[in-house]
């Protein structure tokens, strides 16, 4: 999903946008999209809860509410994505850390944080490489590392 004509919505964030797609009453996968990437209204009852709630964490770090995800992924990714969702906010794990939970390998834990459709929701920005910031969304630079930092200095874990 890249183009405009794939979101229900697109939503402006400090460092990029969120393509947000929706079917039935369902979030099929939430997309950080470029900074210049134009923005769509939120329009329906779904997609105007998604903005509500973004922007409530753009605010004050207010966590996301429960929403309807579509199944998605392996069953190890909703494994590892589950694993994600409890990290609070402002705390972090590390890859080796959360595949030594689930009983994997660090690397297994980096592409499934690389293939969550729901970022935000999923904040798999809180999961970090042993030496640094780590990747994001497959990217090991850029405008999405950009992201990752800025989300993680939004909720107070970098100065």
């Amino acid at each position: 999903m890249t183009s405009a004509d794939d979101f229900a919505a697109i939503l402006a964030m400090p460092t990029c946008r969120l393509g947000v797609a929706v079917a039935r009453q369902q979030v099929l996968t939430l997309v950080f999209l470029a900074p210049n990437t134009p923005t769509i209204p939120a329009s329906g009852t779904l997609c105007e809860a998604i903005s509500t709630a973004l922007d409530a964490y753009l605010q004050d770090g207010t966590p996301f509410p429960a929403l309807p995800l579509a199944q998605r992924g392996t069953l190890f990714q909703r494994r590892v994505w589950s694993a994600i969702s409890a990290i609070p906010a402002g705390q972090t794990r590390q890859y080796g850390e959360m595949a030594r939970t689930l009983g994997s390998a660090a690397r297994a834990v980096g592409q499934a944080c690389g293939a969550n459709p729901f970022p935000l929701v999923v904040p798999c920005h809180r999961v970090l490489g042993s030496k640094g910031i780590g990747g994001f969304a497959n990217h090991t630079e850029g405008w999405l590392i950009e992201t990752k930092r800025w989300l993680l200095w939004h909720e107070g874990v970098l100065a």
